[in-house]
């Protein structure tokens, strides 16, 4: 087959002749790109698609380049590493277009071009690694004469395959300190005699490899979770990995006793420095935990907000709802703008860290609530006696926002909405079902926080009409 178009999740577009019928049916190809010409392989049918992987490229698109990691194609992390940038920027951007045109329903909109990232390599300020007693080994490892660790892994889940992780000595998306960091607590290990835990029997020490670092700072958290406290080699491992990295500025140890591979602990010890990492959006300082949320991609998420500050167009006077806030990064950078920022979050974490970093940065016009959003909150706004907002600042999960936040909003009618999305068919949904009556889609804004993925993020503005 011959690849027309890339899906949303970077996924190739062909389209096949039926017989007797004529019609054309489309297959959608995991491992193909706009101009290749490709064998593939069926593994789903439908009645009007399927969908199949690439068993071999007959003959590559023009549009292919040389990836850069050695893993690629086995982790599964970065899909499109070997699609040209360019190209990863211009599908992105169709597909965010295609998609509100077609879930939405809209038409007449400005599309303002994708924002590419500064760094398509290096960028990400966190990297989850995970421990394995169970190693996967690549087809050129079984077939090469070098002697594998049996039970030992340290790297990444390989994708559908919930108990064996691909060991790795790089990874091209944090820093060259992430990967030496990796490469030393695996040696330490190893030469110890840790074992690594187990899924299917739950023992093992091991379990988690987290690394924070700063972007605008030089702070460098090194987290270690494990299944119970050993403070003797916990010690061990902090002096070693301080001796031999003098870049980290805090060692921390969650200790995780549940059966969920989760890469944080029931509490935490901490082993040197503060337990935490600061780093700046903006003007506005920010202290990373553990296991605090904060944006992956710093640059990226500075020029995201930006964004949302153009679209708004602040006035001194403005009421802001921030709705699904998270740590407050959003309410604070946008503060000095406006006259009340109120802020609304459920997890109770991202409310504790959204306070102290309003503390940090002594900002006094920023209010947060800890508040279920897929319930209304008109009640509590009503109870609270909270002014009604002029804009609304929303920023859902992946699957967007339930129908009593979309009625929540429809009942306060702000005059403008910013829409921050990362998964572009719910918040086409959504848009839709808020400009049926009472609103118009103006503009949307592409970014790219995650070069090489098929993950976007969308930033929208909707005007009351």
């Amino acid at each position: 087959m011959e690849i027309l178009d890339l899906a949303f999740e970077g996924k190739g577009i062909a389209k096949v002749k039926t017989e007797p019928a004529g019609k054309y049916f489309t297959v959608f190809i995991d491992g193909a790109f706009p101009g290749d010409k490709v064998t593939a392989r069926i593994i789903k049918k439908k009645s009007n698609y399927a969908e199949a992987r690439v068993v071999e490229i007959i003959k590559p698109s023009q549009l292919r380049v040389q990836p850069s990691c050695n893993y690629f194609g086995v982790c599964g992390g970065c899909k499109q590493q070997s699609l040209d940038y360019k190209s990863q920027l211009f599908y992105k951007q169709k597909q965010v277009v295609e998609t509100i045109q077609k879930i939405g329903g809209i038409k007449d909109f400005l599309i303002e071009d994708i924002a590419g990232s500064a760094n398509i390599y290096f960028y990400r300020n966190k990297l989850e690694f995970s421990f394995s007693d169970k190693p996967w080994l690549t087809k050129e490892e079984l077939l090469s004469d070098q002697i594998f660790t049996k039970n030992f892994a340290l790297g990444f889940h390989i994708p559908k395959i919930y108990d064996k992780i691909l060991d790795i000595n790089a990874c091209w998306l944090q820093s060259e300190l992430s990967n030496k960091a990796l490469n030393f607590t695996r040696k330490f290990f190893l030469e110890k005699n840790v074992t690594a835990y187990s899924t299917k029997t739950h023992d093992g020490f091991l379990r988690n490899l987290v690394i924070k670092q700063s972007g605008k700072t030089k702070d460098l958290m090194v987290n270690l979770v494990t299944s119970e406290e050993n403070p003797d080699l916990l010690n061990q491992y902090s002096l070693a990995l301080r001796q031999n990295l003098p870049e980290v500025t805090t060692v921390v140890n969650n200790i995780n006793k549940k059966l969920s591979q989760v890469a944080y602990g029931d509490y935490e010890v901490v082993y040197h420095g503060s337990g935490f990492i600061y780093d700046f959006i903006g003007e506005y300082k920010f202290r990373v935990s553990a296991n605090s949320f904060f944006q992956t991609n710093t640059v990226q998420a500075e020029n995201l907000y930006n964004c949302i500050v153009a679209f708004a167009e602040f006035k001194k006077g403005d009421i802001v709802y921030d709705l699904f806030s998270g740590a407050g990064t959003i309410s604070l950078f946008i503060s000095k703008l406006v006259q009340s920022v109120f802020a609304f979050e459920s997890a109770e974490t991202s409310i504790a860290d959204a306070k102290t970093n309003t503390d940090i940065n002594s900002v006094g016009n920023v209010l947060h609530f800890n508040s279920d959003l897929n319930k209304s909150i008109l009640n509590f706004i009503s109870t609270k006696k909270t002014p009604k907002p002029n804009v609304i600042i929303t920023d859902p999960p992946r699957n967007g926002m339930h129908q009593n936040t979309i009625d929540d909003i429809l009942a306060l009618l702000p005059e403008k909405i910013i829409y921050v999305s990362c998964n572009p068919a719910t918040q086409a949904r959504d848009i839709k079902l808020l400009c049926e009556n009472k609103y118009d889609l103006i503009k949307i804004k592409p970014f790219d926080m995650f070069p090489h993925t098929f993950h976007i993020e969308n930033v929208a503005l909707l005007k009351r009409k």
